[in-house]
């Protein structure tokens, strides 16, 4: 017989770094420049929103992870607190939102490594291919990638900001305020595209059964993991305004290239940053596949998803037909849809996702780490930077959650 169990490998190091691999991913290498058309200068409240979401949706995954320390994240705390329903809600929103955060991962990292056509998607697709089979050997292997790509990536963006500073120092700074142009809608928008860059804390979560010591382990990780991650992108965020200003950031497709162009135009920064670019995005994937398994696993387990996915491989104790699914159909995304609309799906399910955390974190009676007004907080601002969103993605969205609930329910019927 096939077991379902996973292996407890991971300790506090590999847990933060696997957090902050999910954050500090190609969102810092892009989201900034669609967050400055939409807030111009109010980019900075957007993030300063952003990080309070992000907050608020932490301290709630960290409360409720001490509890309920197995794979699956809020689709367990959803079930626990709340009832099977607003659990499978929960992990089907995470499934969905993450499995289109996959995909704009592959075409990011294409994007910078191809200048376009189809051979970018295949770019993408052999990227896909190679980390599912990464995550396939097994966890510990997805650590120690994650703690590489972890150390360079971080020691670029340092070089850069510190770059910034020894040339010059503060360049546009200084004159920056806000203009009749940022609007709270503008703000908020910016504040949901930022959000995007935050929300792999969650990964960290989804891995309550390989975590040594969970109860203490995972909500240490996240906070910490959160925290370097805050710092890295307001550094990241003041550099780009300073060196760019808010008009040219906006216009950018590649905003962190733009900024090393203008500080080392005959150098080698501009290259470094692209390599660091690159790199990050495939940290990025290799995280959010590994996570997307294990919440799978989870409802595959609950026969929410069909359970021959609850299955782990005897020798390298991972969900491994939930990877090669998973696999097959960020492929299919990568060949057939564009980045902005994957990235906004994605927004569309996370979102939710936290929505029904802070529910669950406010819920909960027993072993309260946190006060209740964060998660009501939480719960407020999910729902808000979700109506932000375009209708096109809202619908489609709706359709999409709502698809997923008839079928659990037909499932459940023909039982």
């Amino acid at each position: 017989m096939t077991s379902s169990t996973l292996e407890r490998r991971l300790g506090l190091p590999d847990a933060v770094t696997i957090g902050v691999g999910s954050m500090v991913g190609a969102g810092v290498f892009a989201v900034f420049a669609p967050a400055a058309h939409a807030a111009g200068t109010g980019l900075l409240l957007g993030l300063v929103l952003a990080a309070i979401v992000a907050f608020c949706n932490a301290t709630s995954s960290a409360q409720l992870a001490a509890v309920y320390p197995k794979a699956g994240g809020t689709y367990v705390y959803g079930r626990e607190e709340l009832g099977p329903w607003w659990g499978f809600a929960a992990g089907w929103c995470f499934v969905i939102g993450k499995t289109a955060s996959c995909a704009a991962m592959a075409l990011t990292f294409a994007a910078y490594v191809s200048p376009h056509g189809w051979v970018q998607r295949l770019i993408a697709v052999a990227a896909v291919l190679a980390l599912a089979s990464i995550n396939y050997r097994g966890v510990t292997r997805t650590a120690l990638a994650t703690r590489i790509i972890v150390a360079i990536v971080l020691t670029v963006l340092a070089v850069f900001a510190i770059t910034n500073l020894a040339r010059g120092g503060a360049h546009q700074l200084p004159d920056l305020h806000l203009t009749g142009d940022t609007s709270a809608l503008g703000v908020l928008q910016a504040a949901g595209l930022l959000f995007f860059a935050f929300a792999g804390y969650a990964r960290i979560a989804t891995m309550g059964e390989e975590v040594r010591d969970p109860e203490r382990t995972i909500p240490s990780a996240i906070i910490i993991a959160l925290g370097i991650a805050l710092t890295t992108f307001v550094i990241v965020g003041l550099t780009l305004l300073d060196r760019l200003g808010p008009d040219a950031l906006a216009g950018s497709a590649r905003p962190v290239f733009d900024a090393a162009s203008r500080l080392d135009p005959s150098g080698i920064l501009p290259w470094v940053v692209t390599a660091a670019a690159a790199l990050a995005c495939l940290g990025a994937l290799l995280n959010l596949m590994t996570g997307i398994g294990r919440t799978s696993l989870a409802m595959a387990r609950e026969r929410d998803l069909p359970t021959w996915l609850a299955a782990t491989h005897p020798k390298f104790k991972v969900p491994h037909r939930a990877e090669v699914v998973l696999a097959a159909i960020v492929c299919v995304l990568v060949l057939a849809g564009s980045l902005r609309e994957v990235i906004s799906f994605s927004s569309f399910g996370v979102l939710l996702y936290y929505t029904v955390a802070n529910i669950s974190a406010l819920h909960q009676r027993e072993n309260r780490r946190y006060p209740k007004f964060l998660q009501v907080l939480g719960v407020i601002l999910c729902l808000a930077l979700v109506a932000t969103l375009t209708w096109r993605v809202l619908v489609t969205g709706v359709v999409v959650l709502a698809v997923g609930l008839a079928g659990r329910a037909m499932l459940r019927t023909s039982k």
